[in-house]
């Protein structure tokens, strides 16, 4: 990426003072390699004279948050995919798995195939694209069964939207200290509501 933005861009490069390399950088994911990453921020700095800046948000985020929903109902055909409904809205609450496209890893789950049962997960709103995608599961889900789906802090915090009234999840921590969850955020209509005025 760096030698065709150099190429690309090489008039442009002299004039500057700084340049953002973005981000999205795994720096701190297990096996990520960071001394590459280093070697290129410091050959780029040298040749060009320009301060490098990256933006950490994701390496920061990464592998970190829960999102907890309930199985609302389950749908199952004799000739069509079984498919869940979420009380939570995958174009709500995680468009980063329409967007990216990402695929957050259920706890208990697989992917399609890997056990017996095969869902479709689909969100609560009226969209049509409101789904997930296909996990498996070793038993069949039942309305009040509980998915958590993990590494939900980076993205889905920062892009969630009350799309027709859909309350966000609350906040909340878990301290470890005392061993209980601390609820930091819930929201209501009034959220909703002002957000649009």
């Amino acid at each position: 990426t760096i030698s065709v933005f150099e190429k690309k861009c090489s008039t442009l490069l002299s004039h500057l003072k700084w340049v953002n390399f973005g981000g999205g950088h795994h720096i701190t994911r297990q096996n990520y390699d960071t001394d590459l990453l280093v070697s290129i921020i410091k050959n780029f700095k040298t040749k060009w004279k320009v301060s490098v800046y990256l933006e950490p948000g994701e390496a920061i985020a990464l592998n970190t948050g829960f999102l907890v929903t309930e199985v609302l109902d389950v749908l199952t055909y004799p000739d069509r995919q079984n498919m869940i409904i979420l009380d939570c809205s995958i174009t709500a609450h995680m468009p980063d798995v329409l967007e990216m496209p990402y695929r957050p890893h259920i706890i208990g789950s697989g992917e399609p195939g890997e056990f017996e049962n095969d869902y479709l997960i689909g969100g609560q709103t009226c969209l049509a694209g409101d789904v997930a995608g296909i996990w498996s599961f070793p038993k069949q889900l039942k309305p009040g069964d509980r998915l958590v789906f993990c590494d939900m802090a980076h993205y889905t915090m920062v892009k969630t939207t009350m799309f027709n009234g859909v309350n966000h999840p609350s906040i909340s921590v878990w301290d470890p200290s005392s061993k209980s969850t601390i609820l930091l955020k819930k929201f209501n209509f009034e959220d909703y509501k002002t957000r649009l005025s």
